[in-house]
């Protein structure tokens, strides 16, 4: 069957939705297998112990760059359309967001892609920090946080289009992100090999673990072509799906309408879970006597605020948005590993427990 035949009979919105919950599915999944973590990664490079967990980010990252590029080169992905680049931006909120959400990360122990894995696997810890978050998301987009998050927005607006846009102002465009992209993964595979050499599993599951996200891009992009309606094209991403389905669960009378976040979100809790309960690795887990209420609340909420400053977390900015080479993604991703750099820095200098 034809997606124009899928989408006739079954519709866009149900269509984009189904085709998120079997992506998120398989990125829920992989990520639970290889223990994908940005926070792992970054405290790997402050403790001067890069290695096992890098590794494993770096190839995904890596796979996702290529991915994505791939499908630029083939022209089955239009960059340019989507809120990455075609909409108005901010530099001071992706840089400042950055910084907020990483530092929430650390106090968190975890990015929010990170917190829904281990809810699936029985954390409580994880669970009540996603539950703080998704209403810090949505405070942040419509609420109290709202007017703070504008102003700090307007410090250094950017406009849509070329301005946002990495590979026209580097002037390396479309062939150019192909090679810089397939050069991140080479040196990502090498990296990888030298910490985890033979496992190929793990290094499949990482790569997959990337490559959810072309899937992302692939498939909105696709349905917005084959549709007589207007649809976004995006990719994974976990701070606005958790708002969204806050308030679904809230009250269904004020819940977005479907479409492809809606499925991504439960559809990622399923698959970590599958995975969880295959390699034994489900069980419940509270809050220990070393770990304090107080990080992981006010993390939750500075990864909340910051998510939607930025326009996205790890995953929704950093490599949804990083994969399209657009200028704000970068700079949240770079935000991100500074804030948690200096988090840890100050959490070690207190003595907390990281």
């Amino acid at each position: 069957m034809s997606l124009a035949s899928l989408l006739e009979t079954w519709g866009d919105a149900n269509v984009l939705a189904a085709g998120g919950a079997i992506i998120g599915l398989v990125f829920g999944f992989a990520a639970q297998r290889t223990r994908f973590c940005a926070r792992a990664a970054v405290l790997e490079c402050c403790e001067g112990q890069a290695g096992e967990r890098l590794s494993v980010w770096l190839l995904a990252f890596g796979a996702c760059l290529m991915g994505v590029q791939i499908l630029v080169a083939l022209g089955w992905l239009q960059p340019s359309v989507s809120r990455f680049i075609a909409q108005p931006g901010s530099i001071s909120g992706a840089v400042l967001g950055g910084l907020c959400f990483g530092a929430g990360m650390i106090l968190t122990r975890g990015c929010a892609s990170r917190l829904l894995v281990l809810s699936a696997n029985g954390n409580l810890r994880a669970l009540l920090s996603g539950l703080v978050f998704a209403v810090t998301v949505q405070a942040t987009i419509g609420g109290w946080l709202a007017p703070l998050r504008s102003t700090l927005s307007q410090l250094w607006p950017v406009d849509g289009g070329a301005s946002r846009d990495l590979l026209v102002l580097s002037g390396m465009g479309s062939v150019g992100g192909l090679i810089l992209s397939t050069l991140v993964f080479v040196v990502g595979l090498a990296f990888f090999m030298r910490h985890h050499a033979g496992r190929w599993a793990l290094g499949l599951g990482a790569t997959v673990t990337g490559l959810t996200i072309a899937m992302g891009w692939g498939l909105t992009q696709a349905v917005a072509g084959a549709s007589f309606e207007p649809v976004a094209v995006q990719s994974l991403s976990f701070s606005g799906p958790s708002a969204e389905w806050l308030m679904r669960v809230l009250s269904t009378a004020n819940a977005a309408s479907w479409g492809f976040d809606t499925g991504v979100l439960p559809g990622a809790f399923v698959g970590s879970l599958i995975g969880a309960l295959l390699g034994r690795d489900f069980k419940f887990e509270g809050f220990k006597t070393e770990n304090k209420l107080g990080h992981y609340l006010s993390g939750a909420i500075l990864m909340g605020f910051g998510a939607v400053l930025a326009g996205g977390c790890t995953v929704g900015a950093g490599m949804t948005g990083g994969a399209i080479f657009a200028l704000t993604a970068w700079l949240t991703l770079i935000g991100i590993w500074i804030g948690a750099g200096m988090a840890w820095r100050l959490s070690k200098g207190m003595g907390w427990v990281v």
